[in-house]
């Protein structure tokens, strides 16, 4: 029975509140602290100009910090709602038993992070070569992209990546990710098969497969990553999924087969490719997927996207060596995917990532 002065509506609306308030407090807790994190990296960096240049400029104009505040938000606003909607999980707060992995992760990225900045003062962005086998693996890949140490090619760089990531983007990193997430899980109702066939291209550390899994664990799951450490990875971080097959394998030239893949995702990849190969990759995608598919891109957003943010896509590059940044930026990612044989159906950005629909049409019956 309702108490007096208390409607139906008001009771059924009270267990939403908690959880928004949930939500809200531990969304909060987590951008503090690697917004701290990220502070205190920037404090102990030795900027982005060597000694005795002079210092980088960007051409854009200084965009107004409430807007970019504003973006920041909204990231957290749509992952909530998405939530609410019942599209996915609630991310999952700290557990007291993760507490020593996450303050172990904090230590090793600080730990590292004099040898990120001596390869960002010296410009060495190819220092990976050294550990990486050319005859397997193309010249774009064998980089130390963001400085980071050992580039695509050690565990220890596996195990930092997670953490090295939500710091630059202090804290919102997963649920920019979910953001894609959102429009997968929308297709996988839309059809009412929870045992769809999904890839998920340059898999990485297996972050976002993670959160896929746990939000529809029926599905017929596989990662792709040309990177064995990181293969390695995904695979332990996917194990409470042991149907999940992570691939070993370059995305221009996938061991997959044709028209097999209901779904395919990829995150934060195209960025790092050269513009020859992001066009293999976009014909890679459309081959491995079935008539009807989807593909979900979710990568950089570019310039003149959101204006308050121009300066810091200016700033990605020089700081953290990105050798085809700039030509994703210039690139026209419709028209790209559009040459593929791709048909767009949505875009939209979320704070500094672009998430966009893409349908490989059905075959018309003759």
């Amino acid at each position: 029975m309702s108490r007096p002065g208390e409607t139906p509506s008001r009771k059924l609306r009270a267990p939403f509140k908690a959880r928004e308030v949930s939500y809200r407090a531990a969304q909060t807790l987590r951008t503090a602290w690697y917004a701290g994190q990220l502070n205190l990296l920037r404090r102990r960096s030795g900027g982005f100009s060597r000694p005795g240049e002079p210092e980088f400029q960007p051409t854009s104009p200084a965009g107004d910090e409430a807007d970019v505040r504003k973006a920041f938000m909204q990231v957290f606003e749509e992952d909530r709602k998405n939530v609410e909607a019942g599209l996915y999980p609630a991310p999952e707060n700290v557990r007291p038993r993760d507490l020593l992995r996450t303050m172990e992760s904090a230590f090793l990225l600080f730990k590292d992070a004099s040898r990120v900045n001596k390869r960002r003062l010296k410009r060495d962005g190819v220092e990976a070569r050294e550990l990486a086998d050319g005859d397997r693996y193309p010249a774009y890949y064998r980089q130390n992209f963001h400085y980071q140490s050992g580039g695509w090619f050690t565990e220890e760089s596996a195990r930092l990546y997670d953490t090295q990531v939500e710091a630059l983007f202090a804290g919102s990193a997963d649920a920019m990710r979910r953001a894609a997430l959102a429009d997968m899980a929308r297709e996988i109702r839309r059809s009412e098969r929870r045992d769809q066939a999904v890839l998920d291209v340059a898999c990485g550390t297996g972050r976002f497969l993670k959160q896929v899994m746990a939000a529809y664990p029926r599905l017929q799951a596989s990662g792709l990553d040309l990177s064995p450490s990181y293969c390695r990875h995904s695979r332990q971080e996917l194990s409470a999924w042991p149907r999940v097959d992570i691939i070993e394998g370059a995305a221009e030239n996938m061991p997959v087969d044709d028209a097999s893949q209901d779904i395919v995702s990829c995150i934060f990849l195209f960025h790092e490719l050269p513009p020859r190969v992001r066009k293999q990759v976009a014909a890679e995608i459309h081959r491995v997927l079935r008539p009807g598919g989807l593909f979900v891109f979710a990568d950089s957003i570019q310039l003149g996207d959101n204006p308050a943010l121009d300066r810091r896509l200016e700033y990605f590059p020089e700081g953290f060596h990105e050798p085809f940044y700039k030509s994703y930026g210039e690139t026209d990612l419709a028209r790209l995917f559009g040459e593929a044989g791709f048909v767009c159906e949505g875009e939209r950005n979320v704070f500094l990532t672009k998430v966009m629909s893409l349908r490989k049409p059905s075959e018309r019956k003759s």
